[in-house]
């Protein structure tokens, strides 16, 4: 996985039950991420950005599910990194989208997930 900065703190938010804004506005990538238990998500052959991929948290781990069926594991990083794959072969890529969300890419799959990054308050 590549890591980003030390300095940077990043802590899942999945399931706070807080609502920054309304569902399905996400696409664009411009407002704040909802936390409706849904992930903004591109998987397979889909080429554009739907909120309807769900997500669950159980401890560290991070099981994103696909409409499909299909589905992604992660292991939140309890030392501020994000998270990295949990199972497969293939590495998750982490990037910043906005001050309360990142971008996490593994194989042909792409997420935006809420997060808490330090110093973007």
């Amino acid at each position: 996985m590549r890591r980003l900065a030390p300095m940077l703190l990043l802590a899942l938010l999945a399931g706070c039950g807080e609502q920054a804004s309304k569902p399905g506005n996400q696409a664009a990538g411009a407002q704040a991420p909802v936390d409706d238990g849904k992930a903004d998500c591109i998987t397979g052959q889909s080429e554009e950005w739907a909120h309807d991929c769900l997500i669950e948290r159980q401890g560290d781990q991070l099981t994103i599910r696909h409409p499909d069926g299909g589905f992604r594991r992660f292991r939140v990083l309890a030392d501020g990194r994000g998270l990295e794959a949990a199972d497969g072969a293939e590495p998750a890529k982490l990037k910043i989208t906005g001050k309360q969300q990142i971008e996490v890419a593994t194989g042909d799959d792409r997420y935006r997930l809420p997060a808490q990054i330090a110093g973007s308050r």
